[in-house]
């Protein structure tokens, strides 16, 4: 029924905010075209921690990132000179392509007065074709996102397809991704005609197969099966997954099918020939030199 169940890790992304880390994991790097993972929250923000909190400007390539928020906000600014909030059940899906800068900064007085921040971000690695494309960036609300409701379950369709929904979020392959609420005791399926599945426990717990699995933990199952799902409380699922697109590197913030492009790209970021945000170009995180690892072996923290 499962390939394998990923425990979540702690992993600082600035410090004092620790979040879950889920993928890449040593075992399973990739569950369909998603290659990275953090789970951040949920936390309260004290005044006096929000700036340090803060996400520095910092590069990316090959890779689209997705952020998703349960509650709070945060305040997006990149190279493009894009300037976005964004809030709860919205959707910002930047598309790094051949290289893209952003920050992500607590800047709300809600949130400056210990307002509650969770959220999810994910990275999607794009096809080889896609790989040096332009950068973009959308934002999309709520209402642009398809919802299904039945008796005791409510869900989201981020991006992709799957239960017969379709999302217009732009895409670069085959996928789907998934915010799900279940009821105790509700019995759910997985979606079809996606060759790899996985569903992340954001809150309470679920029995798959006569086993209970919990909140923080990544199910990734067999292909072509398909059990059922019991939610043993109410649950909040992450389902996510689609067409795996063949061996990605990943180091830092970089992915690249190649390993010369990891480098290329650390070299361009040292050297300062990748733009900064226009809007927030006073500061920025140094390549981490001293967490160097060849490229496609264990990678420095990432950020976000």
């Amino acid at each position: 029924m499962l390939d394998i169940v990923i425990e979540s890790r702690k992993a600082e992304i600035t410090p004092g905010f620790a979040v879950k880390r889920i993928l890449p994991y040593q075992l399973r790097r990739m569950v369909g075209p998603f290659i990275f993972m953090d789970h951040g929250g949920p936390v309260n923000i004290p005044i006096a921690a929000a700036n340090s909190l803060d996400v520095l400007p910092h590069p990316h390539i090959g890779l689209s990132t997705v952020s998703y928020l349960f509650s709070g906000n945060v305040t997006h600014r990149d190279s493009l000179g894009v300037e976005q909030v964004i809030k709860p059940g919205e959707i910002n899906w930047m598309t790094a392509g051949k290289g893209i800068t952003h920050s992500e900064r607590f800047e709300d007085p809600a949130m400056l007065a210990g307002g509650e921040l969770e959220m999810i971000q994910t990275w999607v690695a794009l096809p080889e074709k896609d790989e040096e494309s332009e950068p973009s960036f959308d934002n999309y609300k709520p209402d642009q996102l398809p919802i299904f409701t039945d008796t005791g379950v409510w869900m989201r369709l981020i991006a992709g397809d799957a239960y017969g929904l379709k999302s217009n979020v732009r895409t670069h392959s085959p996928l789907f991704y998934v915010h799900v609420v279940l009821d105790q005791g509700i019995h759910f399926g997985l979606p079809k005609g996606h060759s790899e599945r996985g569903a992340y426990i954001v809150r309470g717990s679920v029995e798959v197969n006569g086993i209970t699995y919990t909140a923080g933990q990544l199910i990734v199952f067999t292909k072509g099966v398909d059990p059922l799902i019991i939610a043993k409380e109410q649950t909040t699922l992450m389902m996510l997954g689609g067409e795996h697109l063949g061996e990605r590197y990943i180091w830092w913030n970089f992915v690249s099918s190649r390993k010369d492009r990891i480098e290329q790209a650390k070299e361009d970021w040292k050297q300062g020939r990748i733009v900064l945000p226009p809007m927030d170009n006073e500061e920025y995180v140094p390549l981490p030199e001293g967490k160097s690892k060849p490229a496609g072996g264990p990678p420095p923290n990432a950020l976000s």
